[in-house]
């Protein structure tokens, strides 16, 4: 296992001499067009509120999160960011066995070496498009008598998504806990993709979001966790600290799930450009396109006339910035991945990427 989440703008703007605003950052899977205006005005007209602790309880922020998921108020955790979710969760079930699904996110594999949990990949295939069949799924889990199942929906770095009614086989047809990451669900039909609905029917299953990628907000903090398990929510919440979410990233998560004209517009905005870059990648003969129901597109350099890591080097100087895909378990060094940005942005990564290949 390899951990690596991306480009640290720190280095390359010290490296290459451009400002961190320069860069046009196509590793970071973060919403370009910025968070939520109402969630920031209200912080910027109320920063006087620095000076007193939150709701312990969180009632309101628990309410916007209970609207937006269209889940129980009562089957809500909060946690400083998705990443704690993961720890707190994998440290209070302690799978002595656990199914990953891979390639995958290296905090997942992290975690549970922590707890010498027998971590066991499940490898989507490059020759099914890194499409998974759930029937296919399940007969693994239970031939495997796994304790925990871990799925990110929509899968980074593939693109792949169950659909609701895909996860809800695979729970009634398996007994171990579920866990399902839906960092990336926001950019894709949430009505189609989103499991949050299941929460309340399901008591093996953990839903995890996180407001770092779609409410572009990564310096807030703000995770949140849906589950029917009465036992595991409150051992959950017994570890985390009392506060864990601070006044200003609570306040934000008020406003922003409930802001539907952000909401939509995002979701118009981000679709409209993956189908723009989709197309205009896979025009590149050189390449291989994978379909994508994330914020960002896997690619593969099938001609092999350079690897994925001496792509990203040409790009660096061009102030573009490309995920080389190596250190996910499961792909090769020809395979790279760019999130989508602004539209005059990707046109000129489209531009710069028929140049090297043409």
């Amino acid at each position: 296992m390899s951990v690596n989440h991306g480009a640290n703008l720190y280095d390359l703007s010290s490296k290459y001499g451009f400002s961190k605003d320069e860069f046009m950052d196509f590793s970071s899977n973060i919403n370009p067009f910025g968070t939520s205006n109402k969630a920031k005005e209200y912080v910027i007209n109320n920063i006087n509120m620095v000076s007193m602790y939150p709701d312990p309880e969180y009632v309101n922020l628990k309410k916007s999160i209970s609207t937006y998921c269209h889940c129980l108020e009562e089957n809500i955790v909060l946690g400083s960011g998705a990443t704690e979710l993961i720890s707190s969760f994998i440290k209070t079930i302690k799978p002595n066995k656990t199914l990953l699904l891979s390639p995958a996110y290296s905090e997942y594999e992290k975690e549970l070496n922590k707890i010498n949990s027998e971590v066991v990949k499940y490898f989507s295939k490059e020759e099914n498009n890194f499409v998974i069949d759930e029937k296919e799924l399940v007969n693994s889990i239970n031939e495997g008598n796994y304790d925990l199942t871990i799925i990110c929906n929509p899968n980074n770095p593939t693109g792949f998504a169950f659909s609701r009614e895909q996860v809800e086989y695979i729970l009634k047809n398996t007994t171990c806990y579920v866990m399902i990451d839906e960092t990336y669900i926001e950019f894709t039909e949430t009505n189609i993709y989103s499991s949050t609905k299941l929460v309340d029917e399901y008591n093996k299953l953990f839903v995890i979001r996180g407001t770092s990628k779609f409410f572009s907000t990564p310096g807030i903090r703000l995770g949140y966790g849906l589950i029917g398990d009465k036992n595991v929510k409150e051992a959950i919440n017994k570890n985390l600290d009392l506060w864990n979410i601070n006044i200003i990233a609570s306040a934000m998560g008020e406003i922003m799930f409930l802001d539907d004209m952000f909401i939509s517009n995002t979701i118009d905005a981000m679709l409209r450009e993956r189908d723009y870059l989709t197309k205009a990648l896979s025009s590149i003969d050189d390449l291989t396109v994978y379909p994508s129901k994330g914020n960002f597109i896997l690619c593969k350099i099938n001609s092999k006339k350079l690897t994925a890591g001496e792509l990203r080097e040409k790009l660096l100087p061009k102030k573009i910035i490309i995920r080389d895909c190596n250190s996910f378990d499961g792909l090769t060094e020809y395979y790279f991945r760019v999130c989508i940005l602004k539209p005059e942005e990707n046109r000129l990564l489209i531009k710069n990427l028929n140049s090297i290949f043409k």
